[in-house]
């Protein structure tokens, strides 16, 4: 039975940065019936708390991040790229642990977000591209999708239990 990593906030956590989740929703219920889920926040396993600023990627790309081109930046100018990248460590820790071929992450979150991103102006300027986390999961060969494609999610790891 192949493991999914699932964003906690997409299981009704109240992780994200004001304190609310999302959800439920019933594939990840049953995922979760299943045994499949293992549940990450990046960002407070980073390190930061909850509630915490809004934080930004200037661009949206979340592999310039990882490369040390450019800085997560909360709305009050700080930069918080270590605990964006520590996050992205544990996730991957988690894929190699628990040989994650999928995850299913939080849209448009700059860990999570993975085909769209704030452009990190804080005015709700979306961008194609994507979180920190999501950029190390693809580079590691995960397919990362987002609660608004569940039916590919879905798809996918159903792909994967037939091979």
């Amino acid at each position: 039975m192949h493991k999914v990593l699932v964003s906690r906030c997409l299981l009704g956590q109240r992780v994200r940065y004001d304190g609310g989740a999302h959800g439920p929703f019933a594939l990840l219920q049953r995922w979760q019936a299943e045994g499949r889920v293992v549940a990450l926040c990046p960002e407070v396993a980073g390190g930061l708390p909850t509630p915490r600023a809004a934080a930004e990627i200037p661009a949206g790309q979340g592999a310039q991040v990882l490369d040390g081109l450019v800085p997560v930046v909360t709305i009050d100018g700080d930069d918080v790229s270590a605990a964006f990248i520590a996050g992205a460590e544990q996730a991957l820790a988690l894929v190699r642990q628990h040989g994650i071929r999928l995850a299913l992450l939080k849209a448009r979150s700059p860990s999570c977000g993975n085909r769209e991103n704030y452009d990190g102006s804080f005015s709700g300027t979306q961008v194609a591209g994507e979180g920190v986390t999501a950029a190390a999961l693809r580079r590691a060969g995960v397919q990362v999708f987002s609660e608004e494609e569940l039916p590919a999610a879905e798809a996918a790891l159903r792909g994967l239990e037939q091979v």
